[in-house]
């Protein structure tokens, strides 16, 4: 069976993402491990990394999340020997791989990540004895980040299979241009992913989950996509003469007595809308939402604050994504030489 590190040069390269698109576009049995978790989220009284609980569930995978890592915190591994991490890298994999067609191992948030407690990726490419597949997000910094690593660190013991280049605004120049350069330093590049607008929305129900809000409204539309976000703060008469509240797929951030912004969002093409500072609107106002099926979320904070926390927000992938799953599968599918990935 085939075992590959998926690995990145620097946080929010999409490694998760094309693990999916990968497992979605092979159409094989595929297991996951991620030795280090690093994206830690508490779940049923328990501390899982939320990169393990996606796949698990995207995947249709029996394994708990927590058991698809060797740790999560780097005090309680910092007792742990290089053998005895060897050792218990070699078990999971064992566990993981079972009746798999492939094994995907994915890597922390950096090449360092995780080198103090001998989990970071050179070491578990050495622990295992696996190549590794690096993603890079399509900017200047990919020729960097391969010259840095190629010139700099000792690779000669680790199997670098290639680079699998995301995000990429346009892929022909990026591989006409960038691409040449990084296999001339030696990296060979399995693959160029375009950008597509819809893997960078996030869904009304991630939001509330990331937010912690409760759902007062519209509940059958939570799976509603957003595209674009506007800030009512000031009269519905004004915001209807603005350009970006005419947007479809849209966010409108509000508090909860604006009952003017409130029933001008839900006459328009509104994808949710957020009720700040735990203002209930009336009744008749709940009722309509979920007539219209249009999700209505309370929150505690106030409007500032909610845009705030939105606009830093990361749009994660969700079990619930079936389009953007599909869509994944479909850009690894055409833009990825799997033949050479799986050879």
């Amino acid at each position: 069976m085939k075992k590959l590190i998926i690995a990145s040069t620097s946080p929010s390269a999409g490694k998760t993402s094309v693990i999916v698109g990968l497992a979605t576009a092979l159409q094989k049995t595929c297991g996951y491990m991620k030795p280090f978790g690093d994206r830690l989220i508490y779940h049923k009284k328990r501390l899982w990394d939320y990169d393990s609980a996606l796949v698990a569930a995207v995947l249709d995978l029996h394994e708990q999340p927590d058991n698809m890592s060797i740790g999560l915190e780097h005090t309680k591994l910092g007792y742990m020997s290089d053998g005895d991490v060897g050792e218990k890298l070699r078990g999971c994999v064992a566990n993981m791989s079972r009746n798999r067609d492939i094994l995907f191992i994915e890597g922390g948030k950096n090449l360092a990540y995780g080198a103090s407690v001998h989990l970071d990726v050179m070491s578990l490419a050495k622990h295992l004895k696996v190549p590794v597949i690096l993603v890079m997000a399509a900017d200047h910094d990919a020729v960097d980040e391969t010259t840095f690593l190629l010139e700099n660190l000792n690779t000669s013991d680790v199997n670098l299979q290639g680079a699998i280049i995301n995000k990429a605004h346009d892929p022909d120049d990026f591989r006409n241009t960038h691409g040449q350069t990084i296999e001339k330093l030696g990296l060979p590049v399995l693959g160029v992913i375009p950008f597509h607008e819809d893997l960078n929305c996030s869904s009304i129900e991630y939001l509330a989950d990331r937010l912690f809000a409760k759902v007062i409204a519209g509940e059958g539309g939570l799976n509603k996509v957003v595209r674009n976000i506007f800030v009512g703060a000031m009269s519905a008469n004004a915001a209807l003469r603005s350009p970006k509240f005419n947007k479809g797929d849209k966010l409108i951030i509000t508090a909860g007595d604006r009952v003017d912004m409130i029933l001008a969002a839900l006459e328009s093409d509104t994808s949710g809308i957020i009720l700040t500072n735990n203002i209930l609107p009336p009744s008749n106002i709940i009722s309509k939402a979920t007539d219209r099926h249009i999700p209505v979320l309370l929150v505690a904070a106030d409007t500032y604050q909610i845009a705030q926390q939105i606009d830093n927000m990361e749009p994660l992938l969700t079990q619930h994504d079936a389009d953007k799953i599909q869509l994944l599968g479909k850009l690894l599918g055409e833009h990825v030489d799997l033949d050479k990935l799986t050879g």
